[in-house]
């Protein structure tokens, strides 16, 4: 239903707070994506140590007890019958885990799906592209800008 933040009976409710808050980059992997709103996952800090397969670092997500800690993100409703595609993207098995955890979103919170990384290179950082489009799914929802101003400054590799 319009402006609803819980989930139907047919889909689910996913937390993107890497490259997949960018909606054209989720819609090309699940076209049912539909945007909730901006969303907090509280508790918990942005990391970008995840092994990719092209030795660069990827969005993960770690608990976090420092007062304030917070993941800015995107809550998306996605059609169950997308979930095998949307595992299959995320490389879950392979260097990713699924959770579900709660954030915050337009004054609720609400239990959503997300990804955890399993296989982990502190040494690792992230490849410019990839931090670009980390930082415009971040401007696209008009997530707080001291974050969007972190998300960009974070060392890269040309």
């Amino acid at each position: 239903m319009p402006g609803s933040v819980s989930a139907s009976p047919s889909s689910f409710l996913n937390f993107a707070y890497g490259s997949n808050m960018l909606r054209a980059r989720i819609t090309a992997r699940v076209p049912s994506a539909r945007v909730v709103g901006p969303a907090v996952l509280r508790g918990h800090a942005l990391r970008w140590h995840k092994a990719g397969g092209d030795r660069s670092g990827k969005c993960d997500v770690v608990r976090d007890a420092a007062p304030g800690a917070a993941v800015h993100g995107v809550l998306y409703e996605i059609a169950t019958v997308e979930k095998a595609a949307l595992d299959r993207a995320e490389g879950l098995g392979a260097g990713y885990e699924e959770r579900t955890v709660p954030v915050e979103c337009r004054g609720r919170v609400v239990p959503a799906h997300l990804y955890v990384a399993s296989a982990i290179d502190p040494s690792l950082a992230p490849y410019s592209w990839y931090r670009a489009l980390v930082v415009a799914g971040a401007r696209q929802h008009a997530l707080p800008a001291a974050y969007v101003e972190a998300l960009q400054a974070v060392a890269a590799i040309e």
